[in-house]
């Protein structure tokens, strides 16, 4: 169950990447505000990772697809101890930890590359790929030595790419049921609209790829998220859940 110290931690990651952009007079805030609750769920209630133990084999993997939103992925890893207040107050300036997207083996706690749009989509399913390969390689009955996810936060621009289709059919194809993409639909795109530029149908699309698809309409709704998360845990096959968003929530 959740409660108002949960809201409360929510609103802490919104008003840490506000001010984390804020300071730098430079950044994208409108997914950091939007999407600070699917990504405060997944982190407090389904990601197994130790800060202290960066480089833990077995530990989930989590891709920031849409890495313009590097500012909530920094304040999730200041929060969780992994990243220093000083280097926030640094975001975007030469030779911070806190670049304005995330960089793999620059700041500790950021598993790959991401910028370009659908990159950090198609990496994940070679991160989930991997896992299910070295898993029907390694474990026994009873023992389980390589079980872990890939948990992906995807913006509208990540699945307009052409790598995202390529990515989801080869994922589809082989089943990779340890990944999951928590789609930040919230219908807006660097071109306005979203109706503008993007017409297609998620759910059919994904389904057609051999998909499971899941819907929160109410991106601000822990509980829901917690259950579609759950949800897609316990599925064969990978989940794209798409998770109804408004971006910059609390905004003026």
């Amino acid at each position: 169950m959740f409660n108002e110290k949960d809201q409360l931690a929510v609103d802490t990651l919104r008003a840490l990447s506000i001010d984390t952009i804020e300071k730098a007079n430079s950044g994208h805030p409108g997914l950091p505000m939007g999407a600070a609750p699917m990504a405060y769920t997944l982190w407090t209630r389904h990601l197994n990772f130790n800060p202290q133990s960066k480089d833990y084999f077995n530990r989930d993997r989590f891709v920031l697809s849409a890495g313009h939103g590097s500012a909530l992925l920094y304040s999730l890893l200041h929060v969780s101890g992994s990243l220093e207040l000083e280097e926030l107050k640094q975001f975007r300036q030469w030779g911070s930890k806190t670049p304005g997207h995330p960089e793999y083996r620059h700041t500790d706690g950021v598993e790959v590359t991401t910028g370009p749009l659908g990159q950090g989509f198609a990496m994940s399913v070679g991160l989930a790929l991997a896992e299910d390969h070295l898993a029907g390689k390694f474990n026994k009955e009873g023992y389980n030595v390589v079980d872990h996810y890939t948990y992906v936060l995807a913006s509208d621009g990540d699945l307009m790419e052409g790598i995202s289709h390529e990515a989801a059919s080869f994922a589809g194809h082989n089943k990779l049921s340890k990944l999951v993409v928590l789609y930040d639909s919230n219908d807006i795109s660097l071109d306005g609209e979203l109706n503008k530029a993007f017409s297609e149908n998620t759910k059919a699309r994904f389904e057609a790829y051999g998909w499971n698809y899941l819907l929160v309409k109410d991106g601000n709704d822990l509980e829901e998220i917690d259950k579609a998360i759950t949800t897609a845990k316990s599925q064969e096959g990978p989940t794209i859940i798409e998770v109804k968003t408004t971006i910059g929530f609390g905004s003026p």
